[in-house]
């Protein structure tokens, strides 16, 4: 893991003098062009990306990288390793100034969520480090997670990927699902919460790319915790890409993701 870690460490600090270079909503949000992603990408989108791509760029090997801007780059000879990024998670927030937005790579050895070995996520507001290695476990600023788990029924669950209008279409069968709902805004942010047991389930409400959840989704895997693609199963054979092909759900066992995925559907 330490090589990774390091390097994930140096994209951070890379990423926060980009937020010190631009400080404000003036700076950060002017939409400068469509991602390959299929988002717009503002100011603050493409600063942080272009110094993280430098810094992955300077560590010379065979690998492709899937970024939400930029799309698929190969560099050197490419080969099976996928470097999987997404620099600001939570780019509303970001560019708002709301402190509630994270940086997070997934290091994989093929191209599906199944390869994934390794995965990190930092949030910028708390300043907490969230990392996980296949088989080896998660970890909170190097603490062992899965101690505390999510209840077996649901509490808070957190809604992401949300408009109001998403939420009013959704909200009615849900009613029954969870007691409490949390919108924070990064859905990578969302499933460390979940890998720590701050909340008991986490659902997407538009479709979610492999940037959004590659690095957090080893997390919650790591703790014994249960995610599923509520509309293209199975999770493990998700493409390491840039499309949209699902909804996500996470909770603590396969039962109640179930039954988050059967509200969703309705």
């Amino acid at each position: 893991m330490t090589p990774w870690l390091q390097t994930c460490r140096l994209c951070v600090a890379d990423i926060r003098d980009v937020l010190e270079r631009l400080p404000g909503r003036a700076e950060r949000e002017p939409v400068l062009q469509l991602g390959q992603g299929g988002d717009e990408t503002t100011a603050i989108d493409q600063a942080a990306e272009d110094v993280v791509v430098e810094r992955l760029a300077a560590l010379g090997g065979d690998f492709v990288l899937v970024s939400e801007e930029l799309g698929e780059r190969r560099f050197g000879a490419g080969g099976d390793q996928r470097i999987v990024v997404d620099p600001i998670d939570g780019s509303v927030n970001a560019k708002r100034g709301i402190p509630y937005f994270s940086f997070s790579l997934a290091v994989a050895e093929g191209p599906s969520m199944a390869d994934v070995v390794f995965g990190y996520v930092y949030d910028f507001g708390s300043g907490e480090e969230w990392t996980a290695e296949r088989g080896a476990g998660a970890s909170l600023a190097g603490t062992r997670l899965g101690a505390q788990r999510p209840k077996d029924t649901i509490e808070i669950l957190s809604f992401e990927g949300t408009t109001t209008p998403t939420i009013a279409e959704r909200i009615g069968p849900i009613v029954d699902v969870a007691a409490r709902l949390r919108v924070m805004g990064s859905l990578a942010l969302s499933l460390c919460h979940l890998a720590a047991g701050r909340v008991d389930g986490v659902v997407s409400l538009k479709p979610a790319r492999s940037v959004d959840i590659a690095a957090a989704q080893l997390l919650v895997r790591e703790c014994g915790l249960a995610i599923e693609l509520v509309d293209d199963p199975p999770f493990a054979a998700a493409p390491l890409d840039l499309v949209m092909r699902s909804r996500v759900a996470a909770a603590a066992s396969p039962e109640l993701v179930e039954r988050l995925a059967d509200a969703l559907r309705r």
